[in-house]
């Protein structure tokens, strides 16, 4: 749903790398910019002079490549594992972008090798020593670049939608879980749902033969063969070699054919969360929605809310109740706080309302059958900044940038100005 009213510009984003640059703002508020070489000390970061420190830190700038996939690269250059290495946040992979990285247990001495690491589409802007590890969260967050291809014969007046939308959201935007939280089969809540309940048949056969969104052929026919013969053994013969984890969860009920839970942990962990955050993310998600319908945009009793740093950007780690607060006089704005859902939250009469239509109670997120998934739950805001927009305007092509606190999605405020037919629903629909 929609925060402002205005028809939206249409076009296409993501159509090569170049249309969509992500360039990093690390804790400092430093930006990370494309195709510049920097040292710790431009960065008004520390390049440690002990020897004995046992991680690099470096620049990466890629091209066309998934974070995770990228990073690998990098490791079994190495010889090192994934874990060896660290990140604040991934970033689209239709895109250029930066971000800042550790690498656990090589050398100053190898500083050098990273910095002319020769794999294509990647490259190191910088790196020195340092004494700790970059983790998920360690940035402040992105800046975009993103060219909106458009069709000539559907162009409007752009400059006056886009100035008439930038009115009507006066500086924020509705803050949803963008559609590819929730996979590319859509059924990531349907498989986090029954995870939380304990039905793990139920979650493992419709990862493996849900077909919504498949767009290969022979997957197509493999889904749909397994979901009539229920033969994991010869399963394993025809389904393609692509599908990597479906033919481990296969592998496994091949030989224990009941053992749905150690099936599921076959799959990484990352992935396994993925499911079950999804189903606090659509619970987020139908929170706004339900806001925006009813036109909640003020804090309510009952609400928690935050106000703005120096940065004008959230203090999410300063969180407080509206009721016990509203009297203060504050001269920053203030941004209303949903929960993500977890074990260890209350719940607004909103949020118990999403969640008793899905079934599901707050203990299901300890999630008993597979504890090593359980989730306290955390914050987030519901509608979020966007600063420094600014935009030029083309006969075909329109481009715009503008700085998005971590977490946020570009794509989802780019749907408030573009607001095509295929992107309008921003919230999964669960069956």
């Amino acid at each position: 749903m929609y925060l402002s009213n205005t028809k939206g510009i249409g076009g296409i984003i993501k159509s090569n790398a170049e249309s969509f640059i992500v360039e990093e703002i690390i804790q400092n508020g430093n930006i990370l910019e494309i195709n510049k070489k920097y040292g710790a000390l431009d960065l008004n970061l520390n390049d440690s002079s002990n020897q004995n420190d046992k991680f690099v830190i470096f620049i990466l700038q890629k091209k066309n490549w998934n974070t995770i996939q990228a990073l690998k690269a990098i490791a079994r250059r190495f010889k090192r594992g994934i874990k060896s290495i660290g990140f604040a946040g991934t970033k689209d992979r239709i895109s250029i972008s930066t971000q800042l990285c550790s690498f656990y247990g090589i050398s100053k001495e190898q500083i050098p090798m990273l910095k002319s690491l020769n794999i294509k589409d990647l490259s190191i802007n910088g790196a020195w020593l340092g004494n700790k590890k970059i983790g998920l969260g360690d940035l402040q967050g992105n800046k975009f670049t993103v060219t909106i291809e458009r069709n000539l014969l559907n162009k409007n007046d752009d400059n006056n939608t886009i100035e008439s939308i930038n009115n009507e959201l006066n500086g924020v935007f509705p803050n949803y879980f963008g559609t590819q939280r929730f996979g590319t089969r859509a059924n990531n809540v349907e498989i986090g749902i029954d995870i939380l309940k304990g039905n793990l048949e139920s979650a493992t056969m419709k990862f493996l033969v849900d077909t919504n969104n498949e767009y290969n052929e022979e997957a197509i026919n493999a889904r749909k063969r397994l979901n009539n013969e229920k033969d994991f053994k010869s399963a394993i013969q025809y389904f393609p070699k692509y599908l990597k984890y479906e033919r481990l969860i296969l592998e496994h009920l091949s030989k224990i054919s009941n053992d749905y839970a150690g099936a599921l942990k076959k799959l990484p962990r990352n992935i396994l969360l993925m499911f079950t955050h999804s189903v606090s993310s659509y619970i987020f998600n139908s929170e706004l929605d339900y806001r925006i319908k009813h036109k909640m945009f003020e804090p309510l009793d009952g609400d928690l809310i935050c106000y703005e740093n120096e940065q004008g950007l959230p203090d999410i780690n300063n969180i407080l109740k509206y009721e016990n607060n509203k009297q203060q006089n504050y001269n920053s704005k203030n941004f209303i706080i949903g929960n993500i859902i977890g074990y260890d939250k209350e719940l607004n009469s909103v949020e118990e309302k999403i969640m008793k239509s899905l079934n599901i109670e707050k203990e299901d997120f300890k999630v008993k059958e597979m504890p090593e998934l359980k989730n306290k739950g955390s914050y987030r805001t519901l509608f979020a900044p966007y600063l420094n927009f600014n935009y030029k305007t083309s006969n075909d092509k329109i481009i715009m940038q503008f700085s998005l606190l971590s977490g946020s999605y570009a794509t989802v405020l780019l749907d408030e100005f573009m607001k095509n037919d295929s992107n309008k629903n921003n919230i999964i629909k669960y069956k």
